[in-house]
């Protein structure tokens, strides 16, 4: 486990894509996670003081050795970008998809807040796939300034629209796992050019 604590050690804590501490610290995380919680209930700690107290030496090294295995065993090594691991898939309209490693997804880059990230990105393995797909965490993020105008920034995950055959089903996909908030258009001079179709309720 020398190279795997040496990536750990030299880690700067931050997420990113091409990161593959991000991957084996995730993995590491989870695989300690589990055995741990009722000894973090019976304690009475939060899991996160427990696992960086209670947990012993040897339950680190068996959790370290568990995560390389299993992203050896599912990616070919234990040096995955986590971009490669942590997806965001919208295959059709269903509010609850069926993931699959086969089709088109994107990657991102920010973890669950289960791990302290903001943005949240709360994904996990499915069913027949080996990828983490999101379902959770903040699905829509805007920024707003007020002042003698308002001004703002917003992004949604995937697209404003739940229909497949609308260019706005996953057009904001990039947007989301980059962090590029759009301009909210609120003003009436600021809709001028952005506009698809104008309707008014009881017309």
């Amino acid at each position: 486990l020398a190279d795997p604590v040496d990536l750990l050690r030299g880690w700067d804590y931050r997420w990113g894509a091409e990161s593959t501490a991000t991957s084996l610290a995730v993995f590491w995380g989870e695989a300690l996670w589990a055995p741990l919680s009722q000894a973090a209930r019976d304690a009475g700690m939060s899991m996160w003081d427990y696992l960086a107290e209670g947990a012993t030496d040897a339950q680190r090294l068996t959790a370290l050795e568990e995560a390389v295995a299993r992203l050896t065993q599912d990616f070919g090594s234990w040096q995955v970008p986590w971009g490669q691991i942590n997806r965001f898939q919208r295959n059709d309209g269903a509010i609850t998809q069926t993931f699959d490693d086969s089709k088109p997804s994107s990657p991102v880059p920010f973890t669950s807040a289960q791990w302290g990230s903001l943005a949240s990105f709360g994904a996990r393995r499915y069913p027949g796939t080996k990828r983490y797909y999101g379902t959770s965490g903040n699905s829509f993020v805007a920024v707003v300034e007020f002042g003698p105008k308002l001004r703002a920034w917003a992004v949604t995950a995937g697209g404003a629209s739940g229909h497949p055959d609308s260019p706005h089903f996953d057009d904001q996909v990039e947007r989301y796992a980059s962090g590029d908030l759009r301009p909210v258009y609120f003003y009436p001079q600021e809709l001028k050019g952005h506009i698809e179709r104008i309707y008014k309720p009881g017309s």
